[in-house]
């Protein structure tokens, strides 16, 4: 009987604790502000699902679907946008040369409205709708424990230090007009290649895990040959997120959000509209098991120096629903249930 309760508390502990990676390390929106939240890129067992739901209600002086973060200016102010917007996706891990690997894909949509410059046509009070450019993702991991190929090494798992090599690259098919400036789609291919870190500090143990995450990484974006009869082109921007997380409880844990961007200067017509960015922004993220497949997490994100019209300005709430899941876990709790 002692036995018995031991394999089942094992076994109830492995499945929360994949389902826990599942729900909070598979999916995170690359648009806005161009940041992932923390613990984005635990590892799990190969084979694992997820499914996000995500929505954000973002408000700044830049386009939020656009993650080169080009500043409009109107005259000596800042323009200013509002946005919701929606993403869901399907994120899947596997293994790669013996290494831990995954795939995914999100899908934004939604609104936004916002009154933008345009060099030699003045502003225009503009709003836009629908589907944005789909996102793909590459991650595999370089440096740190192999692939968890069975639940013994799900089991042992710790990220200890962590390197993994990281490709992203969108699809211009979005929802694009080139009579106005304002659009969900950007009309152009764009990607980003990153190199996330996973330090773990202290022990493992769920309810006592912390981390310290980095995040760097490179966007590159080609040209706009259509943004409202004029060409625009944008230098590569450079992007920095760090993230400290903790746990409160086995099911719930926090972390301080920081990012910094610097680049991304943007040329329409030999026009300059704006100066290259270098701004910070600040967040919090909260997040929340709430069973054995369903992940619950807030977060709320701000760019701190933006006192100028040309400094980015951006402030960002998103709720997160993830739901996860992994065949040999789902066939454990189908046989417990039938004992």
């Amino acid at each position: 009987m002692g036995n018995t309760g031991r394999l089942m508390n094992s076994s109830a502990w492995l499945r929360l604790g994949i389902a826990t990676l599942l729900a909070m390390g598979l999916f995170g929106p690359p648009q806005a502000l161009a940041q992932v939240p923390a613990r984005f890129y635990l590892k799990t067992l190969a084979g694992a699902n997820a499914v996000p739901l995500i929505y954000e209600s973002i408000s700044g002086n830049t386009n939020p679907f656009d993650p080169s973060h080009t500043i409009n200016k109107l005259g000596d102010d800042s323009a200013d946008f509002d946005a919701d917007m929606a993403l869901a996706g399907y994120a899947h891990t596997f293994s790669l040369f013996d290494r831990a690997a995954m795939a995914a894909i999100l899908v934004p949509m939604g609104r936004i409205s916002g009154e933008v410059n345009v060099p030699g046509k003045g502003s225009i009070n503009k709003s836009a709708s629908g589907f944005g450019d789909p996102m793909l993702e590459f991650d595999i991991n370089i440096l740190g424990p192999p692939a968890q190929k069975n639940i013994p090494d799900a089991m042992r798992y710790e990220p200890g230090f962590s390197v993994d090599l990281l490709a992203d690259l969108a699809l211009p098919i979005g929802e694009y007009d080139s009579d106005q400036p304002l659009n969900i789609g950007q009309n152009r291919w764009y990607g980003r290649l990153g190199m996330p870190i996973i330090w773990q500090l202290g022990p493992w143990v769920p309810g006592q895990r912390t981390t310290l995450e980095l995040l760097p990484a490179v966007w590159f974006f080609g040209d706009n040959d259509d943004y409202v009869g004029l060409t625009m082109e944008t230098d590569p921007l450079f992007q920095l997120d760090a993230h400290l997380s903790r746990d409160f409880t086995e099911h719930a844990w926090g972390a301080l959000d920081f990012a910094w961007f610097n680049g991304g200067k943007a040329t329409i017509e030999g026009q300059e509209p704006g100066e290259k960015l270098d701004n910070m922004g600040l967040g919090i993220t909260l997040g929340y098991q709430v069973n054995d497949n369903l992940n619950l997490t807030f977060g709320y994100k701000s760019i701190l120096n933006d006192d100028d019209p040309e400094d980015l300005s951006m402030d960002m709430f998103m709720v997160t629903l993830v739901y996860g899941w992994h065949p040999l876990i789902e066939g454990s709790k189908r046989l417990q249930n039938e004992k």
